[in-house]
């Protein structure tokens, strides 16, 4: 869970650096030019931060799963050997997928404006830039990312099952709140991710707005890697001493 929890860590400081600095500038200079390879740049380091962050949860949900229905044998079935392939595994088809959108939107022309409506470059408001076809480009986005949505969600779906299962089964009330306490942090996390994903991308076309793209976007891009720390940190038990040190100190 640790090692897992370092690759999260890993993943919500490249999202904010990828999104946060340019933005900081924007707001403090005015400078709101970028230019064409820094655009491409954030749009394949989007893609891989995402894909890869689909594949941590659902990896973070199977560890759960182990940790609570089988935890005499989880040091065989969540080793450190185990552990680093899912990472690498997480990785590399991230940057399969990032280096795949490049090129699809790199065959884009662009000859409309040449002004994102956006708060970094994403592949839906790039391509409503193109004057190109790019229904081929959608459909073959939408393959990958179907696949790669659905098998993470799935996993993620039936480890919870088996573990709302085992909770179920545990005969004590102190018990069952002890066991669901070990997941509760990461199911917190799930529900924020794939809340503002769906909100982001799974909306129908009738009500599509850019505005509400934009406050997604700040969502899953700045203010869900900062609550993340602070949502696994509620389960230590000096975090919570320290918070509440902190409020009494701010009522005061």
């Amino acid at each position: 869970m640790y090692i897992l929890l370092c690759n999260m860590s890993v993943l919500d400081i490249s999202f904010t650096s990828m999104v946060l600095p340019k933005l900081l500038d924007i707001f403090l200079t005015g400078n709101n030019v970028i230019s064409y390879k820094g655009c491409i740049t954030q749009v394949f380091f989007f893609v891989v931060l995402m894909v890869s962050e689909y594949f941590i949860l659902a990896a973070m949900a199977y560890d759960r799963y182990v940790a609570i229905c089988h935890p005499l044998r989880y040091s065989y079935f969540m080793s450190i050997q185990v552990c680093f392939w899912i990472i690498l595994t997480s990785w590399s088809i991230g940057v399969f997928d990032g280096i795949l959108y490049v090129i699809l939107i790199s065959s884009c022309t662009f000859c409309r404006s040449n002004k994102v409506d956006h708060l970094f470059c994403d592949m839906k408001p790039l391509m409503m830039l193109s004057c190109s076809d790019t229904h081929t480009i959608e459909m073959i986005i939408l393959g990958p990312s179907a696949i790669i949505g659905f098998v993470n969600s799935v996993m993620t779906l039936v480890s919870y099952m088996y573990i709302i299962s085992t909770i179920l089964n545990i005969h004590s009330k102190e018990g069952r709140h002890k066991t669901f306490s070990t997941c509760s942090s990461h199911l917190t996390v799930i529900l924020l991710f794939y809340g503002t994903v769906l909100g982001m991308y799974m909306r129908p076309k009738s009500s599509y707005s850019m505005n509400q793209d934009k406050v997604f976007a700040i969502l899953y891009a700045g203010v869900i890697p900062m609550l993340n720390p602070l949502i696994y940190s509620l389960k230590n038990q000096e975090a919570k001493k320290g918070l509440r040190r902190l409020m009494k100190q701010i009522l005061q």
